[in-house]
């Protein structure tokens, strides 16, 4: 009882040592934390966790609170205990002198000392049923605590693992501003180049283009940048901000509608599906493997024609080569230092142009996806609503169905690299 006992004081005081240090961190902690420029995402799951431990603090106090309160009646029983057994002992002093002076008394006080004895013994069965009865309320507590600290080692662990998964954010958060401002650093170097490239090409452009047209293509590109600033941006940003709240709409509209469709008619479809697949795949293989016959039996009926036709083209074809290949190569000869020219000084245009292209397909394939969705929508609502009035119920799956067939899932291309691809 007594190592019992200092074992529960030991871990109450590591309990109270860690909670005063899980719950004052220390003011440059919580200042570097907040200093710290790092994502949204990463400020929500740093926060996240700092409830986290709270509650885990929380839980630990009242955890150590039920084993004080649990301390306090093993102490409690142990009195009783101890107060019943020296109870029984001065009994037993009693019957033992009892039992002495019934041999010196008389006869008539055996009859009386016998019935105080039995009275006695019956007092002595009670108290160690009772005594026995604190015993396994001491061993059901035992049990109790037992459970109670391994619960403690677990919510130990949990901090543990969520503290380590605190300090991992924040290495990750440093790698990322450490990341961040060699990016810098790097954009800088790219746009002091990009720099240093444009007045070379600059300086090549005004060598190559007569001065008269030069001046023309500076005046009209500042007519179209004044002109763009005054009127363009404008009308674009109100229509950008127009088409966010559309979205914003859209996306209020569509949520109970997608979750209904997830929740209803997907099942619905994937099974309908899966039906279909099973019903068409001996079909479609029959019909593969009568298309396989007749391609092999057309290729080996035209390979022969096929390699006729191409003996009697072959001199043709040559003859034609050795007559235009000196043509070919003085075009070639003639146009190359044009080319490379033109294209050197076309070079920083092409770049803006294609920029631009690519911002433009992206924002296209953007606002076609968000079309494509707010139009598809009360389709599928319109699809689920005609489906749960005109269709009865629906047939459960056979048991015997084959189920082990592999469904395909279609490629879908990203927008960017289809626009890089572009």
């Amino acid at each position: 009882m007594a190592t019992l006992q200092k074992s529960l004081l030991f871990l109450l005081l590591l309990l109270l040592i860690f909670t005063q240090i899980t719950s004052n961190p220390s003011p440059e902690i919580v200042e570097a934390f907040s200093s710290e420029p790092g994502d949204s995402a990463l400020e929500h799951d740093v926060d996240h966790l700092k409830s986290k431990i709270s509650v885990l603090e929380s839980t630990i106090d009242e955890r150590s609170h039920e084993l004080s309160i649990k301390d306090e009646s093993i102490r409690q029983l142990e009195m009783a205990i101890q107060e019943k057994s020296d109870s029984i002992s001065s009994l037993q002093i009693e019957i033992e002198y009892f039992q002495q002076k019934a041999t010196l008394d008389a006869k008539d006080q055996m009859s009386n000392s016998h019935v105080r004895a039995t009275e006695l013994e019956k007092q002595v069965d009670n108290l160690r049923k009772e005594i026995e009865m604190q015993n396994k309320k001491k061993d059901a507590l035992e049990v109790r605590t037992n459970v109670a600290e391994g619960k403690i080692r677990e919510l130990n662990l949990k901090l543990e693992d969520i503290q380590r998964i605190n300090s991992e954010q924040k290495s990750k958060i440093h790698n990322a501003e450490h990341a961040l401002q060699l990016a810098q650093e790097e954009m800088m170097k790219a746009k002091l180049r990009a720099d240093s490239v444009s007045k070379e090409l600059r300086e090549v452009h005004g060598k190559w283009l007569p001065h008269w047209i030069a001046v023309h293509i500076f005046h009209f590109q500042s007519y179209l940048v004044f002109h763009w600033n005054e009127h363009g941006r404008p009308a674009l940003d109100i229509t950008i901000q127009k088409a966010f709240k559309k979205k914003d709409q859209l996306k209020r509209w569509a949520e109970p509608q997608i979750r209904n469709v997830n929740t209803h008619l997907i099942p619905m479809i994937k099974e309908e599906w899966s039906n279909f697949i099973n019903y068409l795949e001996p079909h479609l293989q029959s019909l593969l493997s009568k298309i396989i016959e007749v391609y092999n039996a057309s290729k080996n009926s035209l390979t022969p024609h096929l390699v006729k036709a191409r003996k009697l083209t072959d001199p043709y074809i040559q003859e034609v080569k050795k007559f235009s290949e000196p043509y070919i190569n003085l075009v070639v000869m003639v146009t190359k230092p044009h080319y490379e020219t033109m294209q050197v000084a076309l070079k920083p245009y092409t770049k803006k142009s294609i920029r631009t292209y690519r911002k433009l397909i992206k924002s296209a394939c953007l606002y076609h996806h968000q079309a494509t969705a707010g139009l598809t929508l009360p389709i599928l609502v319109l699809f689920k609503v005609f489906s749960v009035i005109f269709s009865g119920k629906t047939k459960g799956r056979t048991f015997g169905a084959s189920i082990n067939h592999t469904r395909r899932r279609m490629k879908r291309h990203h927008p960017d690299k289809y626009s890089q691809g572009r």
